[in-house]
């Protein structure tokens, strides 16, 4: 299988976490960024949305509204967004952040045009702040960039390998899905990605790769066209 040439890369904010649970882990942040610059020296295009988990897991209580919980939320993807994107610089890659919204110095204004000009020169294009907007998730957030942009695919790195059956923590019986539509995700309740996500990937034909980041080499691997999780059909 011939590898993907523009990828939007969705990591989730625990996994950056580490066995630390929370804030960052500099060791696994490092060795995501490596992973990734070998596939952009290797002419890959990369975007990337970073989930929120490791500072903040939505509402937890009645205490706070919905609505500021999500901008908290919004405001956690940003805060990853510039701590990796200056790991990234470390290793040795140009990067770019862009939002939503306006954030002074710290991000730009989101536009294809000048986000796609950033990854066709090679530039990792950081993707902050979500739609935006509260009551949606970062997993329509990576849905909506990716087809703006004009993906191939949307890898999830995630801490399970693919998408099963079953949960196969609970259930030894699960079996693992190779590949697998989005309208049998949905048929069968398999909860891959939130429905909102689900409906912008099935009407734009958007393909999803679920694998595990913890597998030694996996984005270069499935970047380059070796899966080793589940892939998404649309």
């Amino acid at each position: 299988m011939a590898g993907y040439k523009r990828i939007l890369l969705k990591l989730s904010g625990e996994a950056l976490a580490g066995e630390k649970k929370t804030g960052f882990d500099e060791a696994t942040c490092i060795a995501v960024a490596k992973q990734v610059k070998e596939i952009v020296d290797r002419g890959t295009e990369v975007a990337i949305v970073i989930g929120g988990g490791n500072f903040w897991r939505g509402r937890t209580s009645e205490t706070i509204d919905r609505y500021k919980a999500d901008q908290i939320g919004i405001l956690a993807t940003v805060m990853n967004c510039i701590y990796v994107s200056d790991i990234f610089r470390y290793v040795g890659m140009q990067t770019s952040i862009y939002a939503p919204f306006a954030i002074s110095d710290m991000a730009e204004v989101f536009s294809k045009d000048r986000a796609i000009d950033d990854l066709s020169v090679g530039r990792v294009v950081f993707l902050a702040g979500g739609t935006g907007h509260p009551y949606f998730t970062t997993d329509s957030g990576t849905a909506l960039r990716a087809i703006e942009l004009e993906c191939d695919i949307i890898m999830m790195a995630k801490a399970i390998d693919g998408v099963y059956s079953a949960d196969p923590k609970l259930d030894p019986e699960a079996v693992k899905y190779i590949t697998i539509s989005l309208n049998e995700v949905i048929e069968k309740n398999l909860k891959v990605i939130d429905t909102t996500a689900t409906a912008l990937c099935l009407e734009n034909k958007m393909p999803i790769l679920i694998f595990s980041l913890n597998e030694e080499d996996s984005i270069i691997n499935n970047a380059s066209g070796v899966c080793s999780g589940t892939v998404v059909t649309a």
